[in-house]
């Protein structure tokens, strides 16, 4: 069950006009996400959940239907819109948010994999 509501995620988006059901379909799939990277985490609290899952719908939100912009034109119309694809959380405010309250650093971690050193045993020739 979602930790948030879509009131409290547009509370920290400044004029975010999305309509509650389709903020509410971003917070269904942040929680999803929030809840398996941090199950069984017993270092993460309920009220610090609830925060890393609020920053993180606002950051999907940013990402797709709510993007902010860096600089604006009128003459010639130009809109130079904030982060790069690619950037993960660090491409928004509201990410970038995600990756300070999460003192854990999984969800910087989430999605990349793991690497490993094997070692080759050397055959010995005679």
């Amino acid at each position: 069950m979602a930790r948030v509501t879509a009131s409290e995620v547009k509370q920290i988006m400044d004029g975010c006009t999305i309509s509650d059901t389709i903020v509410g379909v971003m917070i269904d799939a942040a929680e999803e996400v929030v809840t398996n990277i941090f199950s069984g985490d017993a270092d993460i609290n309920d009220t610090l959940l609830k925060e890393i899952e609020r920053w993180f719908t606002a950051h999907m939100l940013a990402s797709t239907l709510h993007r902010t912009t860096s600089e604006e034109k009128l003459g010639d119309a130009s809109v130079k819109f904030t982060g790069k694809w690619g950037e993960k959380l660090a491409s928004t405010p509201y990410g970038q948010m995600v990756l300070v309250l999460d003192t854990s650093g999984k969800m910087s971690n989430a999605g990349k994999q793991a690497a490993g050193i094997y070692a080759i045993e050397t055959p010995e020739f005679e």
